[in-house]
């Protein structure tokens, strides 16, 4: 359910708890305005998770990026420190 139809069902909630009785009213009333503000809510906080997950990817992107470079730089000193040990011993 998109943010827009979530709005539009308890629009349409609303609508209907203003045909009940008034003893009803007020009390489903008040639970449709907390199921709103528990959705904006959730929204908001969908939001920030969303935000933290993409910085860790990006975070675990860098780190393997490094990862492979020291790993390169490592084969190739290590190719550099065994050259002229394997001239001497042939």
């Amino acid at each position: 359910m998109t943010d827009r139809d979530f709005h539009s069902k308890i629009g349409e909630l609303i609508e209907e708890i203003t045909e009940l009785p008034q003893a009803d009213r007020q009390r489903l009333r008040k639970i449709a305005e907390e199921a709103k503000t528990r959705h904006a809510k959730m929204c908001e906080l969908l939001g920030g998770l969303q935000q933290s997950l993409d910085h860790l990817r990006l975070s675990v992107k860098y780190l393997v990026f490094d990862l492979e470079a020291t790993r390169r730089e490592n084969e190739y000193l290590r190719k550099l420190l065994e050259g002229p040990n394997q001239a001497e011993g042939s």
